[in-house]
């Protein structure tokens, strides 16, 4: 089964910067693109039988309405979907991608994610932001459980794309940042930028030996890496240098510790999206 980029596109204002962060990968791996939207359960056709034992004929001529008005609304639901898929389509065309596919579902988006990653080479999501309007779009509100489950590399989309050549790489030695650098050294994406792997904390023995294992894996892949140790809180010290030093993308493991230890301290996933203001590679 061949690979693709599956973005997710809601309507949101972070669809078209989806479609663009798309529009780059597929250009540099040469792998299609498909876009999915999924409807809400509640944004179908209604399945309920609402005529319980009301035997009133006033009653039943409301409830009868009530059918219609949710028929007319799922089959407007659907008209939005297929127009968001078909803008999207249009903006990966103008950026010269070809073969682009489209899928319109009905249900949850994370459930629906876990049935169609193993065709992904990378999943692409926006990022919610404080002044987006989501008001009709459920993606940012599922952005962490969709993070939480994936078993692929998921890409979440800053509010508008810009070019991609500096990438810093956070590095904590890790299950998920050796599969981040892993990521990077097999994939095309990433040759020809230039890439800093940093890790927070205090500099040891140990940690000097897992930077310099992971620049060699680059190396070896002819991708040349700079190493940096820095003192400090992840969520704070990374935001800094990728604000100080420009970098244009952020590669890290997500979400290391347990739901229950996140919800008690925090997570420096969670901060870091909500933090960076440039794309995030998360690994799992």
């Amino acid at each position: 089964m061949s690979e693709k980029v599956i973005a997710l596109v809601d309507g949101s204002v972070y669809s078209a910067s989806v479609c663009d962060h798309a529009a780059w990968i597929a250009g540099r791996t040469d792998v299609p693109v498909e876009l999915l939207h999924v409807l809400r359960r509640r944004d179908g056709a209604e399945t309920s039988d609402r005529s319980g034992a009301i035997a009133l004929g006033a009653r039943t001529a409301l409830l009868n309405e009530l059918a219609t008005l949710d028929a007319q609304r799922a089959k407007l639901m659907m008209e939005r979907g297929r127009a968001i898929l078909d803008d999207a389509r249009d903006r990966l065309e103008q950026a010269n991608v070809s073969g682009v596919t489209t899928r319109l579902r009905h249900g949850d988006i994370v459930e629906t994610v876990a049935e169609i990653e193993d065709q992904a080479r990378v999943i692409v999501i926006g990022k919610r932001g404080e002044a987006a309007d989501f008001a009709t779009g459920h993606l940012g509100s599922n952005l962490e459980r969709i993070l939480r489950s994936a078993h692929k590399p998921v890409l979440v989309a800053s509010r508008a794309f810009r070019p991609i050549e500096k990438v810093l790489v956070a590095f904590d030695g890790g299950t998920s940042a050796l599969k981040a650098i892993d990521h990077i050294a097999r994939s095309p994406v990433f040759l020809g930028l230039t890439v800093h792997i940093v890790t927070v904390g205090t500099a040891s023995a140990l940690v000097t030996k897992g930077l310099e294992n992971a620049q060699a894996t680059l190396r070896a892949a002819g991708i040349l890496a700079e190493t940096t140790i820095l003192p400090g809180q992840p969520e704070t010290a990374l935001a800094r240098l990728v604000e100080d030093a420009g970098f244009d993308m952020l590669v890290m493991g997500a979400y290391g510790h347990s739901r229950i230890r996140s919800l008690i301290i925090g997570s420096t996933t969670t901060a870091m999206i909500r933090a960076c203001k440039v794309p995030l590679v998360l690994m799992r």
